[in-house]
């Protein structure tokens, strides 16, 4: 028989060669099926995709795939590419009467789009109203230039005056406090980066097996920040890399690629859970994927027994433990590792602060990987200002469904209608009430409302081995509720467990409420989360924003907008101290956030070069008709999205679905695109303002935006005298006149002459 193995990529295809060559076995590659039939007896290699092998006796022919050498690989659907940090906090849109801060005049009062004419050209404006009713237009692709106010709650803040001297004399003050802010947070990671820490080796063919063993195929972000985690392995300092991904979304498996580089170094892992239930189940999945390996993993919690648990303990000091999985017990002071390289910490905001305290003194010699789904405003403070690295995993699983959320009353007919429908279609129910002392009179009351259901309870006071055989029971399905309180917050994966019932759900934390509800719907299914308030009882003013948040964030990947969400309900204050809410409430969140970022860059030395914002003046139409997009959301909306833009290709791609939308452009819209188009050439050129006349071009530059300044006058000196250059630096060309495309194409031309001169 000849052998003809099938592989479906040629990195499988040189994958498997690399495994024959050992034996030697040389497969011949085939790229078609004539080269098949004159196998006579050889070893075949081709690319190409099949279910399954099978053997042709009458052509001496036995096929193989890789399934059938390597295992079955399940094919998930590489869906859209990851927001980044900055894209996914984007704030919501803004009303009527929102307070506004614009960058160098500080904080207005937002009154709506504006139309207005000049010189028989017509454009749509941004209207902030300051002190004393000053106006303020501002042209809607310069919109880059403001920010929503988003300060402490409860807090108004205070207008300025247009013009006047307020706003910089606050800046700087506040400039000063960010500073000793900044200072103290760069104090906490200097020791980390100049400790000498572990340089982890490049991956090899082994890890290649391992990350094959990999039963889906990974998203992009997925893939985005495993490389991210290997690429921070590699350095001489340590990692201290932020994870965040909804559950289920793949944050495990980039803990596990980790934790393979670590143990093939000759180092140990520890991974920490904060609770029981979690090292359980994370115990189990590395276990799984490690099996093939020779690579030992203990679990350390309450539930090992005093004996086992010192077994682990020796391991761990002598080395024969590579991988442990345990609760805040891996903390204790008997815990003592022969070589600890890496550290996975999930859900990190659930460790006490002694806990965090031993974790912030581990940070500095080995490498740190947190996990979480909704990273707590403190963290996600220090990601987003770079003290810390952050990498985001928003893509969901192929056929994952969004939770539908239901806010109601407690009602019993709502409640046995959700649990009749859940047990028809052969699911489990959580109920949580977070009551100790009411939980077993809730847990009757359900009981007789709903007789059939096999019911279970659990809760932190337990006796450990009651609470085991609970949580046991229900995972393996012979209970369909579980009335429980917080306990199940974070690590359980009931892939059968789609609906959740949660009483006085105005009680819990916004971060909080969205872990619960993430207990459900980690399968395919439609899953439903109930929160229930107490009939006729009134609700807090913070309580009731975080349920509408809730609501607005139902669909899948809302982790990093909770977290935004929960950070301007609870305001910036509670993250920094007390003494910071007043210079929050005083600039805006989004301003302290910049002025400590710049803070941050100077006493690491680093220059500070706010993007710019060119000014582009030409005298052409340029807006969005209402008789175009009718909906001023969705006017804003494509707005905010051209005054992003910073690629050519982002601005046909915006064109053409538009065009799919709404029709063809009309005229003012297509001189927008020209506009912006300009503006994005403008800024490559390190153009800060653009001024046409008639038909002469003037430029004004901003030469910290320029790489090679002299590269400028270079091409003035070549261009033969058609460029003039000013004493205060414009430059000046005369373009040749024609209709107003022709003008546009030659300043086009000659911003892309300027970046390559400039920018070589």
């Amino acid at each position: 028989y000849g052998t003809v193995l099938v592989c479906s990529t040629q990195s499988q295809a040189d994958r498997l060669n690399g495994l024959l060559s050992p034996y030697d076995i040389h497969p011949k590659y085939a790229e078609n099926i004539g080269e098949i039939e004159r196998a006579n007896g050889q070893v075949v290699l081709c690319i190409g995709q099949l279910s399954s092998g099978f053997s042709w006796p009458m052509e001496s022919v036995a096929v193989i795939t890789e399934d059938e050498i390597f295992g079955a690989k399940h094919h998930r659907r590489s869906l859209s590419p990851s927001k980044s940090p900055s894209e996914a906090m984007a704030f919501e849109d803004l009303q009527n009467g929102d307070h506004i801060v614009h960058v160098e005049h500080g904080i207005g009062q937002y009154q709506g789009l504006s139309k207005l004419k000049l010189d028989g050209v017509t454009n749509d404006f941004l209207l902030i109203v300051y002190k004393g009713g000053d106006k303020l237009y501002l042209p809607v692709d310069r919109m880059g230039m403001v920010q929503k106010y988003v300060g402490v709650d409860g807090v108004e803040p205070a207008i300025d005056k247009l013009g006047g001297q307020s706003w910089d004399r606050l800046k700087k003050k506040i400039k000063k406090s960010a500073e000793k802010i900044a200072k103290e947070l760069l104090d906490l990671y200097a020791v980390r980066k100049v400790a000498k820490g572990h340089a982890f080796q490049q991956e090899d063919s082994y890890f290649r097996d391992f990350e094959a063993g990999f039963t889906y195929d990974e998203t992009e972000d997925q893939l985005k920040a495993i490389d991210a985690v290997l690429r921070d392995m590699k350095q001489p300092t340590s990692m201290d890399r932020l994870i965040c991904g909804d559950v289920g979304y793949g944050k495990t498996e980039v803990a596990l690629r980790a934790s393979f580089v670590a143990v093939h170094d000759g180092k140990q892992v520890a991974v920490l859970v904060p609770t029981t239930v979690l090292a359980e189940q994370h115990h189990a999945t590395f276990s799984s994927r490690f099996d093939r390996y020779p690579v030992h993993i203990a679990c350390l919690n309450r539930f090992r027994s005093a004996a086992k648990q010192r077994e682990i303990l020796a391991g761990l000091a002598s080395g024969t433990i590579d991988i442990v999985v345990g609760t805040h017990r891996l903390l204790q002071k008997d815990i003592s590792f022969k070589d600890l390289g890496l550290v996975i910490l999930d859900e990190e905001q659930r460790f006490g602060v002694k806990d965090k305290e031993k974790l912030k003194k581990l940070r500095h010699t080995v490498d740190v990987l947190a996990l979480t789904a909704t990273p707590i405003p403190r963290t996600l403070h220090m990601s987003l200002l770079g003290v810390r690295d952050i990498s985001i995993i928003s893509t969901p699983p192929e056929h994952r469904q969004a939770i539908i959320t239901q806010i109601s009353e407690f009602d019993e007919a709502l409640i046995a209608e959700a649990i009749h429908s859940e047990l028809n279609r052969g699911g489990q129910i959580f109920f949580l009430h977070n009551n100790i002392h009411s939980i077993g009179p809730m847990s009757r009351r359900l009981q007789q409302l709903v007789p059939r259901v096999r019911l279970g309870v659990a809760h932190g006071r337990l006796k450990e081995a009651e609470l085991e055989r609970v949580m046991l029971r229900f995972v393996n399905g012979e209970i369909d509720m579980l009335v429980c309180t917080t306990i199940i917050e974070s690590g359980l994966d009931i892939p059968a467990a789609n609906t959740i019932l949660v009483n006085r759900a105005d009680r819990f934390g916004l971060a909080q409420m969205y872990q619960l509800r993430g207990r459900v719907g980690r399968s395919a299914e439609q899953a439903y989360a109930y929160l229930l308030m107490p009939r006729g009882a009134s609700i807090g003013r913070d309580a009731q924003k975080r349920m509408k948040v809730l609501m607005e964030h139902s669909n899948l990947g809302s982790g990093f907008q909770i977290a935004m969400s929960d950070l301007k309900i609870r305001g910036g204050g509670t993250i920094l101290g007390g003494e910071q809410s007043g210079h929050i409430a005083a600039v805006g969140y989004d301003m302290f956030l910049k002025l400590m970022a710049e803070s941050i860059s100077e006493l690491k030395g680093e220059p500070i070069l706010e993007p710019l914002e060119p000014e582009i003046n030409v005298m052409m139409s340029a807006f969005i008709p209402e008789s175009y997009i009718s909906d001023i959301d969705q006017r804003m909306l494509a707005y905010r999205r051209l005054a992003r833009m910073v690629a050519l290709e982002e601005i046909a791609d915006f064109k053409g679905e538009i065009v799919d939308r709404f029709g063809p452009l009309p005229g003012e819209m297509s001189n927008l695109l020209l506009k912006i188009m300009l503006k994005v050439l403008a800024v490559k050129a390190g153009v800060k303002r653009l001024d046409l006349a008639g038909s002469q071009l003037m430029l004004s530059f901003s030469e910290a935006h320029l790489s090679n300044p002299s590269g400028l006058l270079d091409m003035i000196a070549n261009e033969n005298s058609s460029f003039e250059f000013t004493p205060d630096h414009i430059l000046k060309t005369r373009l040749s006149a024609g209709r107003q495309g022709r003008l546009i194409e030659q300043m086009k031309k000659i911003l892309k002459e300027i970046a390559q001169h400039v920018n070589c």
